[in-house]
């Protein structure tokens, strides 16, 4: 929630140094794509618009975005207007309207239908924080129950609601929960004092609407212990009582030497407007509040692979049946949007080497735009050696390194860092690969007792189990917009005449005809892709059509789907989790797998993946769209704290018969100029 103060600040900061060394900055408006990110005057104008149309409303802005144009009508080649969607509330209502900025006016407005709530601001994040803090209430249980006599003393981290049907306070009210963190500066290690009472805010009302206490902790009136400090900013250090923990920062020889990332001749990618052309790559970067990054148009070789991918949902259920935990699971991208989360990057330690930087413009309630500085990273990196071969006859090499373009965002929800990297290599791969980092979200635990559903990271504080499960939205374009899809497995062949020695393991190849069939799960046990092929176009080596594999857990270790038991609300409102792949056909309004409005939401909008697939339609030589789901099953360790290293998930998209051949063998020869021999001094 800082990110917005902060892009605001930079925003207005005329003195504003360039400061950056070897990077290049792009305004996201340098073109008038019909894909390209919204603009400060479009927001401007949509805002003036809305505003006119209902002069006699005090509205809260929610979000302000630029509605993609139709599919068929980008194929076309036809112009579109540009026309922005408006989410806003008036007192408890919530509304939408779009609006054609060429024209500035309002072309619709719809009321959200009952139980459907906007996704939660970084205004309203920081709002809901205020209201507990102003609390009288919640002022006297500080004071009474852990003798903290300061409210800013105190950190509130702001989560949706899940609900479950347990809850004692009204949920068809739009509501926040804020799990309390004590703690003795904005620098210190709040996660390190988790407090044990959990406040709820009615946001429209502006009040407090209930405060609950954790179920093993005493009862109101009690004064609870509150955990010992336990930090990792290096000023806080000295602080540590933990014995084995460091004190001090690293000095001497343990500490790294520099390891810069040089390009004398600078990179090789050329940036026009969103356009990016990079090897044998083109694509077209995008940006929104909901998903953040998007990569458009994706080619390789001249040819389309990818037509559009995002990350379009994630589920973050925790495995604590104590209460109130039962309602801890948010889904962070349709809950508070991965775009409205995003960092300012800092060159030299989010992003080394020579970055091409793209900004972020946002808006906040008010209907303000204001700009997040750098909040996507381009550059290049070394990946290695792409291939080799040595003769081992006569001892002659040929060897090439491989580098991959990278292009990246960092998103904090709430104690969680996301970073998402997506990666074209010269083989023809693009992959993403997902980090998660920041803070454990921790609770408090009673002294000597041991954590049933979680790990014991500091004394008194406890890190439950959870899951993280990902969810990428992949509108694939093999060779064009006609693919099928088959799922690939590799078998042990049954022994006899065709194996007469039980060498022989084989692949199969089962082409999914209909929606419902193509609901798949994962099997490492089998070696298990998905083959995503243009039935129309033929390899002229292999003779089999022409395609792209999906291939799951190719960053971290294989992990399981969405684990909560099938008749939870987690599962309910989480359907997409439960399978590794769902494919549907191409339809224009279909991009949110846990529905539109996930606040709060109940089974029915979480079921949209599995809705969208119930007329069960063939998906043979149609435009189809993939939605993969993964994760990772974080069991938590003492080494996670106090700042989590980071975890790694993701896939890749890789050529499978796409090309006749290696497509990077026409790399010339190279060698770093750079490089020394440590003990020949050379």
């Amino acid at each position: 929630s800082t990110r917005q103060v902060q892009g605001r600040q930079r925003d207005d900061d005329e003195d504003d140094d360039d400061g950056m060394g070897d990077c290049e900055k792009k305004d996201w408006k340098s073109t008038a794509h019909a894909l390209d990110p919204i603009s400060r005057p479009e927001i401007v104008k949509a805002v003036a618009a809305v505003k006119k149309s209902r002069v006699d409303d005090a509205i809260r802005f929610n979000v302000v975005d630029v509605e993609e144009p139709p599919k068929l009508a980008l194929l076309s080649g036809e112009t579109t207007r540009r026309v922005v969607s408006v989410t806003f509330q008036v007192e408890s209502k919530a509304f939408v309207a779009r609006v054609d900025v060429g024209s500035g006016t309002v072309l619709e407005t719809r009321e959200l239908e009952g139980g459907q709530q906007p996704m939660l601001t970084p205004d309203d994040c920081l709002l809901a924080e205020s209201v507990v803090k102003d609390d009288p209430r919640f002022k006297s249980l500080l004071a009474e129950r852990y003798g903290i006599l300061d409210a800013e003393k105190v950190a509130c981290d702001p989560w949706s609601v899940h609900c479950t049907g347990s809850e004692p306070f009204d949920t068809s009210k739009r509501l926040v929960q804020t799990f309390l963190y004590a703690r003795d500066s904005e620098i210190d290690n709040a996660y390190a004092k988790p407090l044990d009472a959990l406040p709820v805010v009615d946001l429209v009302a502006r009040k407090l609407v209930h405060i609950g206490i954790q179920g093993s902790s005493p009862e109101l009136g009690s004064r609870v212990e509150v955990p010992m400090s336990y930090n990792y900013h290096p000023k806080l250090l000295s602080q540590n009582s933990l014995k084995g923990c460091p004190t001090a920062p690293r000095q001497g020889a343990t500490v790294p030497r520099p390891l810069e990332i040089i390009q004398p001749e600078g990179p090789s990618f050329t940036v026009e407007g969103q356009l990016v052309r990079w090897d044998k790559w083109t694509l077209r970067v995008g940006f929104n509040h909901r998903e953040g990054l998007v990569l458009n148009e994706v080619r390789f070789a001249g040819e389309l692979v990818v037509w559009r991918a995002s990350l379009v949902e994630m589920a973050v259920p925790y495995a604590d049946a104590e209460h109130p935990f039962q309602r801890k699971c948010a889904f962070d991208v349709g809950d508070y949007g991965l775009g409205y989360c995003a960092n300012s990057l800092g060159l030299g330690c989010d992003c080394l080497g020579h970055i091409h930087y793209f900004d972020a413009t946002l808006s906040d309630s008010k209907g303000d735009p204001y700009t997040v500085e750098k909040a996507v990273c381009m550059h290049e990196e070394d990946d290695g050696i792409l291939w080799k071969h040595m003769e081992y006859r006569t001892g002659h090499a040929q060897s090439r390194r491989s580098r991959k373009l990278v292009l990246s965002f960092i998103a904090t929800v709430v104690n969680y860092e996301y970073l998402f990297y997506w990666y074209c290599k010269q083989d023809g791969t693009l992959s993403l690969e997902i980090k998660l980092t920041g803070m454990l979200s921790t609770n408090s635990i009673p002294a000597g007792s041991q954590p049933q559903h979680g790990t014991l990271v500091a004394p008194l504080v406890n890190a439950q189990v959870h899951q993280h499960m990902f969810c990428a939205r992949l509108d694939m374009a093999v060779g064009g917009h006609e693919n099928s899809i088959a799922e690939v497995d590799v078998e042990t062949a049954l022994q006899g005449d065709e194996n007469p020695w039980g060498n022989v393991f084989l692949k199969t190849e089962k082409v999914l005809k209909t929606e419902k069939e193509a609901q798949r799960d994962a099997d490492a046990s089998v070696a298990r892709t998905w083959r995503i092929f243009n039935g129309s176009r033929t390899n002229g080596v292999s003779k089999k059509t022409m395609g792209y594999k999906l291939v799951p857990f190719v960053f971290g270790p294989a992990q399981p789907s969405l684990l909560t038991h099938p008749d939870s609300m987690v599962a309910k409102r989480g359907v997409f989790a439960t399978k590794s792949v769902w494919v549907t056909r191409y339809r224009e309004g279909q991009r949110w797998p846990a529905g539109d409005y996930t606040v709060q939401s109940d089974g029915r909008e979480g079921r949209a993946v599995e809705r969208w697939a119930e007329g069960d339609e063939s998906i043979e030589g149609q435009d189809l769209v993939v939605y993969h789901s993964f994760g990772v099953c974080h069991v938590p360790r003492p080494e996670d704290f106090p700042v989590m290293p980071c975890e790694s998930t993701g896939f890749m998209l890789k050529p499978d018969s796409f090309l006749v051949c290696n497509p990077s063998i026409d790399l010339p020869e190279s060698a770093s100029t750079m490089s020394k021999c440590n003990q020949c001094g050379a």
